[in-house]
Order: C-alpha cells, then sequence, then structure tokens
C-alpha cells in the first residue's frame, strides 16, 4: 500500500483532483488528518463506483488549495 501523508502533503503533491484515500485518520471527527492516497487521475463517478461496489470505507475527496472543495463533497463521506 501506498504512503501514509498529511492533507496538507496530499494537497501539494496532487492539486486540484479527485482522490481515493485509504487509512484516514481524522482529527476532530471531521478534517483529515493523513491518509493513504489509493486512486489517483479518476473522475468523481469512477472513484464512487470504486466506493459502491468494492471499497465501501474508500474516501472520495478533492483537493483544492483554498479547502474549498471540501464543502461540495460532503456527501461522499457517506
Amino acid at each position: 500500500m501506498g504512503e501514509n501523508m498529511t492533507w496538507d502533503e496530499i494537497e501539494k503533491k496532487y492539486p486540484e483532483q479527485w482522490l481515493g484515500l485509504s487509512d484516514v485518520i481524522w482529527e476532530n471527527g471531521a478534517t483529515v488528518q493523513s491518509a493513504v492516497v489509493k486512486y489517483v487521475g479518476k473522475s468523481s463517478d469512477e472513484l464512487l463506483k470504486i466506493k459502491f461496489s468494492t471499497e465501501p470505507d474508500l474516501l472520495v475527496r478533492y483537493t483544492s488549495p483554498d479547502s474549498l472543495g471540501q464543502m461540495g463533497i460532503v456527501g461522499c463521506m457517506i
């Protein structure tokens, strides 16, 4: 499996991209402290298909330099 990275490291390495994250460590129950980037280069639809068909623990997130993108993805945290 990939390297565990902080959310800041993830945003810097994968700016403005949809990601599939695993092994998520949460801060305050709502903020990603760190995670393993498992999927890169896929659309949100592709990632959600993976999540709902084979990997229910997959977290689908969009990286945004100003962190505004996270608010629009709340429904994908199911």
